[in-house]
């Protein structure tokens, strides 16, 4: 009889203790859900994909190799732009819906001291991955060209992130109209239809002015 009892209360003390590891395990594994966090892996990959590349292959690929250039903006040839013949540094993408074509997705220019950026979305639409990848680059200009603390930034990149998500849910309308976005360097960004070009769509640009030397 005691041999029983005791047997019964070793299986009772083996049952509690898995009861307890399951309970731990699942308590360890709601923050994971809640809170999203990346994996070291994820997050590498994340900070060495190129913003001109859209395709999972292609982020795998070394840059293309361009010519030297003493381009204000030569170092976008690491993200995967390319500079075209009247000096514009452009990205493009590929048309899923039709084979063999493809359109401008980015493109930036200095003009008369000001950087000229812009996020292009073919017939008024953005194409998948399209949004981050804009505020990417809008970002990465600001960074270099523009005399911004790492606060001032971040609130930039909250304006610039809700401007482009309300272009993509459809409340703000094209419009030559400039917003204000940063108050110091007389930073803009509109929501626009093209007026060249071949590519029939709108367009999201920033208007920034270079530090004068």
């Amino acid at each position: 009889m005691n041999i029983i009892v005791r047997l019964f209360g070793a299986i009772a003390l083996q049952i509690s203790a898995i009861a307890a590891m399951s309970t731990m395990a699942m308590a360890n594994d709601k923050p994971l859900r809640v809170y999203t966090q990346e994996t070291p892996a994820a997050a590498q990959r994340k900070t060495t994909q190129r913003i001109c590349s859209l395709d999972p292959i292609e982020d795998l690929l070394p840059p293309v190799q361009t010519k030297a250039s003493n381009s204000l903006l030569s170092y976008l040839a690491e993200q995967g732009f390319i500079q075209n013949q009247e000096g514009s540094w452009v990205c493009y993408a590929n048309d899923s819906k039709k084979e063999g074509r493809y359109f401008t997705l980015f493109k930036v220019k200095e003009v008369d001291g000001k950087l000229i950026a812009s996020s292009f979305l073919d017939e008024g639409s953005l194409i998948q991955g399209q949004e981050n990848r804009s505020l990417d680059f809008f970002m990465m200009l600001i960074k270099r060209h523009l005399n911004t603390s790492p606060e001032n930034r971040q609130g930039i990149r909250r304006y610039l992130e809700a401007f482009v998500s309300l272009v993509k849910e459809g409340k703000i309308k094209p419009t030559r109209r400039g917003f204000l976005f940063d108050q110091p360097n007389r930073a803009l960004v509109l929501y626009h239809t093209l007026s060249s070009g071949n590519l029939k769509g709108t367009g999201i640009t920033i208007n920034i002015s270079l530090p004068k030397s």
